[in-house]
């Protein structure tokens, strides 16, 4: 004697619609790993822009005495050509 089981229409209605909630369950996950790569991506590259900046204003901390170094520069040409 054979057993054949049968679902129902209800019970059919549940499996797919557990089958869909394991899918996008899925697809979220695969959505939310790939938001959370490309976030680290991001903060790498901003950290490096931050150091990058970090180093331009290190090397040019002393610009702004270049004025006045010309006019001083100036100003000793002057006395030593009074020196003469």
């Amino acid at each position: 004697m054979t057993t054949v089981i049968a679902l129902t229409a209800n019970q059919t209605a549940w499996l797919l619609t557990l089958v869909a909630g394991v899918v996008v369950l899925v697809v979220v996950a695969l959505l939310l790993e790939m938001l959370r790569r490309t976030v680290l991506k991001v903060e790498a590259s901003v950290l490096e822009a931050w150091e990058a900046g970090r180093r331009v204003e290190h090397n040019t901390i002393g610009t702004f005495l270049l004025k006045s170094t010309r006019e001083r520069g100036a100003e000793l040409v002057e006395e030593l050509e009074h020196h003469r």
